[in-house]
């Protein structure tokens, strides 16, 4: 059963955050390094970071033999202006990941603290039910344009310092979405930041899975954001991000729980490294893809439609 879910990567475990910042990894080495690690499945991480003309893509990924899974966008759409300029942001990332051979776009929703010292809040943690009906009916609208118009399936990301990142608020989030319009990318570590169960939340909720997205908390940091109040960003620089088989959850456990599922879904590793020194990633991408391999991930292609 688990050889139905494809193992990929991300830019974000090569240390990029931001379509341009001087202290990432240029594009055409994270491609190279990202092929020499042994990776097919590709995530695209922020957009404007690989190209996004589709045509250069393709053939920048076609040369490395790279497959496309998903897109990215982050868009605060329980802020009453955001929703004509969220659209615009997510279609321009699904109509690039449709060119290049992709099906899904992460949804993620705006962090509430700064991703640059002193990570200050830089909104309220908390929605009023005005907002958090913004966010939740924009994100299912948001779902079923994107599936209508480019053949593309939403999936929406739960994360740290944000407005949907603890048990609770996940919970409240899937009950007031559209199933069909809004499946839920597990991130393992992401949940776990929050105080989550990965494996109780696959139980209660396997119709929901949708896409899987491969991270592991160093619990040692955890407590360190527990007990002194730290911003994720800050978290991530103290190395909360740990690499498995080191950290928690347990990844063989999860890939058992999600065998027992339905889905048909990739699983794409997240180890957030922002910023990092260049010669950091690749080493630690063999060895995490070679220790999901023998949990059972990535055991088969998948081929796009």
């Amino acid at each position: 059963m688990t050889s139905r879910i494809h193992l990929g990567s991300a830019p974000d475990s090569w240390g990029v955050w931001l379509p341009d910042d001087p202290r990432q990894t240029p594009w055409e080495r994270f491609l190279d390094e990202f092929a020499a690690a042994g990776y097919e499945w590709l995530e695209l991480g922020p957009y404007g970071y690989l190209p996004t003309d589709s045509a250069r893509l393709r053939d920048e990924l076609a040369c490395r033999g790279l497959k496309v899974s998903a897109g990215d966008v982050m868009v605060g759409l329980h802020r009453s202006d955001a929703w004509e300029d969220g659209l615009a942001q997510a279609s321009a990332v699904a109509e690039l990941t449709a060119a290049v051979g992709g099906d899904h776009l992460v949804f993620l929703p705006e962090l509430v603290t700064d991703i640059e010292p002193p990570y200050g809040l830089n909104q309220p943690r908390e929605l009023d039910a005005d907002a958090w009906r913004r966010l939740t009916d924009g994100v299912s609208e948001l779902g079923r344009r994107l599936r209508e118009t480019h053949g593309v399936q939403l999936v929406f990301h739960s994360h740290a310092d944000s407005h949907v990142e603890t048990p609770d608020e996940i919970e409240r989030f899937l009950a007031d979405t559209d199933a069909a319009a809004v499946p839920l990318c597990l991130d393992t570590g992401h949940v776990a930041y929050g105080g989550g169960d990965n494996l109780e939340l696959i139980g209660k909720h396997p119709e929901r899975i949708g896409y899987v997205h491969l991270k592991a908390m160093d619990p040692v940091v955890l407590e360190q954001v527990r007990n002194q109040g730290l911003a994720f960003a800050d978290a991530v620089r103290r190395g909360v991000c740990a690499e498995p088989p080191a950290g928690v959850p347990d990844m063989a456990a999860v890939a058992e729980a999600l065998a027992g599922t339905d889905a048909d879904a990739f699983a794409i590793v997240e180890q957030d490294l922002f910023p990092c020194p260049p010669d950091v990633p690749l080493p630690i991408a063999q060895r995490t893809r070679g220790y999901l391999q023998g949990c059972g991930y990535g055991a088969a292609a998948r081929q796009n439609p």
